[in-house]
């Protein structure tokens, strides 16, 4: 009984961490289009057009949660 509660609590989380993922995604984006639009570093560039270009990809794949693995390799170059 305690597995079929968990398992249905599960299955109806699933949309409301999608939603999450698909703001902070859209957030993420949001926040390395603003850090490169501020001229960093000469070598942070291409890893930062990478993660913006692989971002905003996934984002309309809908694979939100690679969208936040790209948000997170930029987070790193930026040191933040």
């Amino acid at each position: 009984m305690r597995a079929m509660l968990l398992a249905s609590t599960l299955i109806l989380a699933g949309p409301a961490f999608a939603a999450d993922d698909a703001a902070a995604c859209a957030e993420g984006i949001t926040m390395i289009r603003d850090a490169l639009a501020l001229n960093p570093p000469e070598a942070a560039l291409p890893k930062l057009r990478k993660a913006l270009r692989v971002a905003e990809r996934e984002q309309k794949e809908g694979e939100f949660d690679e969208c936040l693995d790209a948000v997170a390799d930029s987070r790193k170059v930026l040191g933040r």
